[in-house]
């Protein structure tokens, strides 16, 4: 499994905002079909959501396991949203930086950077 800093989780966390879920996983839980379309669209877009119809616990267990099978990071789990990251240096269309400085004192805050975009 792939592991993010603070920094990068909190970009991709205001990447993902604006997303729209792209895999949903129903009743039948994670299915080896279901993978492959996760591991596809992930090569296509790094960056994806997932709605999980399940309960709490099996939907973190959904999320290790994905992260784990597909060398994914685990991004966000809020609700039944489940935010995946998986970087693809042929795609490249997520470059991951550090958090931008104000003025070269501390770091932006979350409400500072909302404003910025």
């Amino acid at each position: 499994m792939l592991s993010l800093t603070v920094e990068q989780r909190l970009a991709l966390k205001g990447r993902a905002h604006a997303l729209n879920p792209t895999v949903m996983i129903g009743n039948a839980g994670l299915t080896e079909p279901v993978l492959k379309e996760i591991a596809a669209t992930l090569k296509a877009h790094e960056l994806i959501k997932i709605r999980v119809m399940a309960e709490r616990e099996q939907r973190e267990a959904i999320m290790t396991e994905i992260c784990t099978q597909l060398n994914a990071a685990p991004v966000q789990h809020i609700g039944k949203i489940l935010v995946i990251y998986q970087p693809n240096p042929e795609a490249g269309q997520i470059e991951l930086k550090q958090m931008p400085r104000h003025k070269g004192k501390k770091p932006l805050t979350k409400k500072q950077l909302g404003s910025r975009s």
